[in-house]
This record gives C-alpha cells, sequence and structure tokens, in this order.
C-alpha cells in the first residue's frame, strides 16, 4: 500500500508547517494564552485565508472537500504548535453539523461565514450528567406557536465563551436516555436568555457552560428527533482530529525530552548516557510511532467508509489515550521539576495530551466501545 501524500496533501501540511515554525512558536503562544479572548483573531484570519477553514467542509459546500487524511495532516501540525485557535469547535462540530443536516439556506447563510473567519460558533451537546452517553440529553425543547425555545444547560461547551452562534442539542420527545427524540438547534449565542460562564481548561482551550431560559431558536437542522446519529458522526469526526493533535504533540514531547537528555548533566555525564534514560526514551519513541500508526489505519478506513467506522476510530483513540498518558508522563520524569514550569513547553505538551485522553471519550470507553462493536 502506499503512504506516500499527494502534492496537494504536501502543500497542505507544509504551510501548515510553516506557520507554526514562522508564526505560533512557544513564546507568541503564552502571549495569545494571557489575552482576554485566548486566542488569536489574527490567526484565526490567517487560517482563512490560507483555506485551512475550507478543508473540512465538501466542495458542494464551497470547501475544499477535504478527507479524514487532510484533517489528520492539519491536525497533527496543530498539535505540534498546541494551537489553541478553536478550529475543532467551529469548523469541524459547529460547522460540520450544519453541513451535515442543514438544509441549503442554512448551508449558505452560516459556511460561507466560517470559512471565511467570520463567524464563531460552538456546538453544544454534552451536560453535566451525562459523560459521554451523547444520547443522555435533558435540555428540552418545546414548539410554542410555531417556533422552538430551549430550556436546559450544556457543560464544558468548546468555544461556548466566544461563539456567535450555537448548535444546541435539545430533546424534542422521549426519555432522558432514548435515542430517539433529539434534535438539533442553531441558537443566537447573544441573545438575552443565554446566560455564559467562560473559563479556560487545564490546557489553555477555551469552554464555557451555557445555560438556556425558554431561548429561542433561529432553526431547525434536519428531521425532527432524529439527531443522534449526526452527533455520533460529529464526535467521531473531532475523535479523529484530536487523536491526530495528540499524535503531533507526542512528537514535539519526545524531541524535547530527548534534546534535554542530550545536555543535561548529572554525576559528570549527561542523562541520556544512562540506559535506564535510554529505555525509556526509547519506550516512548516506540509509542509515539504506534499511535501515529493506528490513527492513520484510522482515518483511511474512515475515508473508504465515507467517513464512518466507529470501530477502528476507538481502537485508534484507546491506543493513543494510552501512548499519551506514558508520553506525557514520561517527558515530565526525565525534565523533572523543570517540566512542570509554565516557562518551558514540556508542561504545557503534558497538559494538552492529559486533557485529549478525556475529550470525546476517555480510554477505557473507547475500548469499552470497540469491544461492543
Amino acid at each position: 500500500m502506499d503512504f506516500s501524500l499527494s502534492s496537494e496533501q504536501q502543500m497542505i501540511q507544509d504551510s501548515v508547517s510553516r506557520f507554526i515554525l514562522n508564526d505560533y512558536d512557544f513564546d507568541s503562544r503564552r502571549k495569545i494564552l494571557k489575552s482576554a479572548a485566548g486566542y488569536s483573531q489574527e490567526n484565526w484570519k490567517v487560517f482563512a485565508d490560507l483555506g485551512w477553514l475550507m478543508l473540512p467542509f465538501g466542495e458542494e459546500d464551497g470547501g475544499l472537500g477535504g478527507s479524514m487524511v487532510d484533517l489528520m495532516l492539519v491536525m497533527e501540525e496543530f498539535g505540534k504548535g498546541m494551537v489553541v485557535e478553536p478550529f475543532i469547535a467551529t469548523a469541524v462540530m459547529a460547522g460540520g453539523a450544519i453541513a451535515l443536516t442543514g438544509n441549503q439556506e442554512q448551508k449558505d447563510d452560516y459556511l460561507p461565514r466560517i470559512m471565511a473567519g467570520e463567524l464563531q460558533m460552538a456546538f453544544a451537546y454534552a451536560e453535566p450528567q451525562s459523560r459521554y452517553h451523547l444520547n443522555n440529553v435533558t435540555c428540552s425543547a418545546i414548539e410554542k406557536e410555531g417556533e422552538f425555545v430551549i430550556t436546559g444547560q450544556k457543560s464544558v461547551v468548546l468555544n461556548g465563551n466566544h461563539a456567535d452562534t450555537l448548535v444546541v442539542a435539545a430533546r424534542t420527545s422521549g426519555d432522558v436516555n432514548d435515542p430517539n427524540g433529539i434534535s438539533l438547534f442553531i441558537v443566537d449565542a447573544h441573545h438575552p436568555s443565554v446566560r455564559r460562564k467562560g473559563y479556560a481548561n487545564v490546557d489553555g482551550h477555551q469552554a464555557a457552560d451555557i445555560w438556556f431560559d425558554k431561548t429561542p431558536t433561529l432553526g431547525l437542522l434536519g428531521a425532527q428527533g432524529k439527531a443522534l446519529p449526526a452527533i455520533e458522526n460529529i464526535i467521531d469526526k473531532a475523535t479523529v482530529a484530536v487523536c491526530a493533535e495528540a499524535v503531533g504533540a507526542m512528537q514535539i514531547a519526545h524531541e524535547r525530552t530527548l534534546e534535554y537528555a542530550k545536555t543535561r548533566k548529572q554525576f559528570g555525564r549527561t542523562i541520556g548516557s544512562f540506559q535506564a534514560i535510554q529505555h525509556r526514551l526509547v519506550h516512548m519513541f516506540i509509542e509515539h510511532q504506534q499511535a501515529k500508526s493506528i490513527l492513520l489505519m484510522a482515518v483511511l478506513k474512515m475515508d473508504s467508509n465515507n467517513g464512518n467506522d466507529p470501530k477502528a476510530l476507538s481502537a485508534a483513540k484507546s491506543r493513543i489515550g494510552k501512548a499519551a498518558n506514558l508520553v506525557g508522563r514520561e517527558s515530565i520524569q526525565i525534565h523533572g521539576g523543570i517540566g512542570m514550569t509554565d516557562e518551558i513547553d514540556v508542561g504545557h505538551l503534558f497538559k494538552r495530551l492529559t486533557t485529549i485522553q478525556y475529550l470525546f471519550g476517555s480510554t477505557d470507553v473507547h475500548t469499552k466501545r470497540f469491544a461492543s462493536l
């Protein structure tokens, strides 16, 4: 099998790689994290100008029609720079929901603005009690005089504090765990009935808890009560994205740790000369390579199945979660106390890798899901 990249894919990878190398160094990222927004609007405009925000969308919607492999290439490079801009939240999740379930009018309204970098969005699907069960929805939508109004709470909504528009999963019928009766709605995030509490997660990425109090909706996405398969599809694609990001972050964590081991001296010798340290560095390298291999397997299978192969995806998320745990932990252990300081990128890589282990389903959840499929 030929695993070489096409010329177009190589161009995409090179453009993101150059941006990370030239414009997204560690000190620049730290400044972005300390800003009020927690991300750079200037960088977001660059994403739009270079066409990266068009990548997840089909050509029929004005996008580039990127495959899962293309998404993997972008996110792997993002992982190397620990990019905090809300690419997944806006382009992959909320934008993906509109592209997958919206009518032509809704697509024409929202997708061009997302691709132009003019619209920030968020996908509000998780609730405090739902954990990783996508069918566990208590947030309700009731139809009044031909219009739906939403009441309830959503938690840890990525980019929820800066989004202009929300895509919200709400129950229009059925019990709390019923797979049927869940619908998707577009909501104005700035409506007075919407209350948001924004915060930065441990990895620096922005999120929010959001409350709705009889909030009017801007439109129903897709068929009423039949949104669960679409939600699962969107979360699976977002899971691929963070898996690729983890692979990129693991590569940098290993490289930084190897470099440190070659320069840090103890007992008159570099610590990299000690066999025990060498074994741990090799173990980190092997874990990263295995994670990269299973990610490639998953994206190729998903591309061959119209972007949908939950078993391959769960296999990848389970294995990459274990690798991320080991690589992140070992990078801190070998660096010692300096690895936990804010001034060195290894600690930030560790926080992001730890967060990714639990995003969109933990290692244990995906192991059980794989076994059940």
